[in-house]
């Protein structure tokens, strides 16, 4: 084999890819080494690719050992040198090391961003011996065929240095901060109890734990206040319309009654009308927040989940690069071709042939703009393989939300109706489309409200059916969801696009929250209490966002990386001195809280039988077996006992059974979809269960 270029890429699939759109005949040659694959194209000259698997490198102390800390010196080292379960990285770097030995050009391929920049540099510079100063750069937004062979016909003469500083700079500070304040928790708690538990938080890691405990705290001490609403029943020829008082919230009953029987065995009178129409501008292209927002209102799907089908989307080349924070769509990506290409779906044809036949194709975009790359949009290209339910939900939202930015304005019409009933005043409220423009390309999306109310005149009598007294009581503020923090961390500036629903995931394993509406642990308070006393710099939401700044200063070469270095460890330094010195303390109050959270986990809710007890997840001392059982069993008060499967996790659901009331637990085994299970042996539902089963059987 004579001299060859070497491309890297960041994951197999892209590799495939790439080898595919640069081959001569569109078929790349698959060679695979020590269980690592790569491909070779034939071109102008040999090609030969290979992958990664994500990040090859990552940052370690200088000296080996965990049960230390502070910890100021590290390096870059293979990732199977510094982490327990990354030992197959040891036969993909040798193999990528023996295939640069006789390449005489480096390109690298990965994901053009932060965290791709650094994994081929890494690699470049690391298991290509020195290459990353010679190396050209393939910059592409999708892995099409057309804009894959454009990147390599106009590779950028050398790597984005800046950016590879900047994500370097990124990665070094997050694990020190990450590696001190998590070491010296976990210590703490081990040292006074004996018992190892996985405890962390970090950079961002802690000030988000700072808004839930905030939000949970307002919704403990919430006291509500009471408050009344009235509402009229009006007939309208043969339908009734629900009439709001002029006051949304009264604040005493006696006002409220008075109101009430001032209006009771009355007729109202049209007094006025008041009629508006609007324009309702079409939605932004999707960056990756918007998307992970509106796949977990409309799916459930949190954000994390999200960004893993988006990759598996983009890797598929069915959508570009999903990691953005573009709401920009520039005319380079072709709408034309995508709408003609998206054409051959069914259900898309009608909406792509009617964009195509306006005279010009404008996207609606939003403000926020990405360097790198531009918002997420369709690439045209079609399934070559049956989508699975969650991967054809999200490009079908992708696509429709690509469809719904070149539609026109909707044109909404508001209608409210004054009516009085004896000097009180309630108001009816109608809303109509009267233009769907973009709306019908977002369905079923779209969130729009219809109410037609029948014609009515001013001056017109109307019969009022009955006047409603509603008690009320103020409601404290929501909890946040996934997607709900993940906006939150936006709108405050901490963490990135590609680290935020991994930091969240992050807060649901180490049991600080629990519950898809997040409710903060016993566990979750401690730790933020403790940061808070001993260190309340590293929850600073200001500092955290500071220090964003100044890393994205970085990239545009405004400031240096080894000042930002010198200053994260000049606040880390007596940070966590100051978390030695404390060690005891800080050990007692985290394992008190690590005990109660275990409690916590295993308690199913109040005894149907006892009614003083409660229903706990136990273990057998004969056979080691798992069942639920009554506290009071321990006092000689109670033998109720019921069985759960062996296999799998249980884990209680927090939730009523819908047909006997009894508390419920939910049973997952890897492999097949969660179940949630009563174990109440008579649950009516239950019942109803055998007796359709019987009748299906006989």
């Amino acid at each position: 084999m004579g001299k060859y270029t070497l491309i890297i890429t960041e994951k197999p699939d892209a590799a495939q890819r790439i080898a595919s759109a640069l081959d001569l005949k569109g078929k790349a040659k698959k060679m695979e080494e020590n269980g690592v694959p790569y491909y070779i194209a034939e071109k102008d000259r040999q090609i030969i690719v290979v992958p990664a698997i994500g990040h090859l490198y990552t940052v370690a102390e200088e000296k080996s050992g965990r049960n230390y800390y502070p910890v100021f010196s590290f390096r870059w080292v293979p990732r199977y040198v510094a982490e327990r379960g990354a030992k197959q990285t040891r036969a993909w770097l040798e193999t990528i090391s023996k295939l640069a030995t006789d390449a005489d050009t480096y390109i690298d391929a990965c994901d053009y961003d932060i965290e791709g920049s650094i994994i081929g540099y890494c690699i470049l510079k690391y298991a290509c011996g020195n290459k990353e100063n010679v190396a050209k750069r393939m910059k592409y937004s999708t892995l099409t065929k057309e804009e894959l062979e454009k990147s390599y016909a106009e590779l950028l003469p050398k790597l984005d240095f800046a950016l590879i500083e900047a994500g370097k700079t990124r990665h070094e500070i997050d694990w020190l901060y990450g590696v001190n304040l998590s070491r010296a928790l976990t210590m703490a708690a081990k040292d006074w109890s004996g018992k190892y538990a996985t405890l962390s938080t970090g950079r961002v890691q802690g000030p988000t734990l700072r808004f839930l405990v905030a939000r949970e705290k307002a919704i403990r001490s919430f006291v509500p206040t009471p408050y009344w609403q009235i509402k009229a029943e009006v007939e309208i020829g043969n339908q009734v319309f629900e009439a709001e008082y002029e006051k949304d919230i009264i604040e005493t009953r006696k006002e409220a009654d008075t109101v009430v029987n001032a209006c009771k065995g009355k007729d109202c009178i049209v007094e006025n009308m008041e009629v508006k129409q609007f324009q309702q501008m079409p939605p932004t292209p999707f960056d990756i927040g918007a998307l992970q927002s509106e796949a977990y209102s409309l799916f459930g799907y949190t954000p994390r989940r999200t960004l893993d089908i988006a990759q598996r989307l983009y890797l598929d080349a069915l959508i570009s690069y999903p990691r953005t924070s573009s709401q920009k769509l520039p005319p380079a990506i072709n709408y034309e071709a995508i709408l003609k290409n998206l054409s051959g779906v069914s259900e898309y044809r009608k909406l792509a042939a009617e964009l195509l036949s306006k005279k010009e194709l404008k996207p609606n975009e939003g403000k926020k703009e990405d360097p790198a790359h531009p918002a997420i949009y369709p690439t045209g290209n079609l399934p070559e393989r049956v989508l699975e339910e969650p991967e054809r939900r999200i490009w079908d939202l992708v696509v429709r939300r690509f469809l719904a930015v070149f539609g026109e304005p909707a044109i909404r019409q508001s209608l409210k109706v004054c009516i009085n009933v004896d000097g009180q005043r309630f108001f009816l409220r109608g809303r109509q489309t009267l233009k769907e423009g973009w709306l019908r390309f977002y369905e079923p999306y779209v969130r729009s409200e219809e109410v037609l109310l029948p014609p009515l005149e001013e001056g017109q009598i109307l019969k009022i059916r009955r006047i409603i007294l509603e008690d009320k009581f103020t409601k404290p503020p929501p909890r946040y969801n996934p997607g709900s923090l993940l906006k939150k961390m936006e709108e405050a500036g901490i963490g990135t696009k590609a680290t935020r629903a991994d930091i969240i995931q992050t807060l649901y394993d180490r049991k600080y929250v629990r519950d898809e509406r997040m409710v903060v642990t016993d566990l979750g308070f401690e730790v933020l209490e403790v940061l808070k006393r001993h260190c309340p710099q590293i929850v600073s939401i200001g500092l955290t966002k500071k220090l964003e700044e100044k890393m994205d200063k970085i990239q545009v070469n405004q400031e240096k990386r080894g000042n930002i270095l010198l200053d994260a460890i000049e606040i880390l330094k007596p940070v966590v001195e100051g978390l030695k010195a404390k060690e005891k303390t800080i050990g007692e109050q985290l394992s008190n809280a690590i005990k109660r959270a275990r409690l916590e986990e295993r308690i199913v809710g109040s005894c149907p039988l006892c009614g003083t007890g409660m229903l706990m997840i136990l273990y057998s001392k004969k056979t080691g077996k798992r069942f639920i059982g009554c506290t009071n069993f321990f006092k000689n008060q109670c033998k109720a006992a019921f069985p759960l499967p062996q296999r799998g996790t249980a884990r209680p659901l927090g939730r009523s059974c819908r047909g006997c009331g009894w508390p419920t637990v939910q049973v997952r085994i890897k492999g097949r979809r969660p179940w949630n299970l009563c174990f109440n042996p008579k649950c009516p539902l239950k019942e109803e269960r055998r007796t359709v089963e019987m009748r299906n059987m006989q």
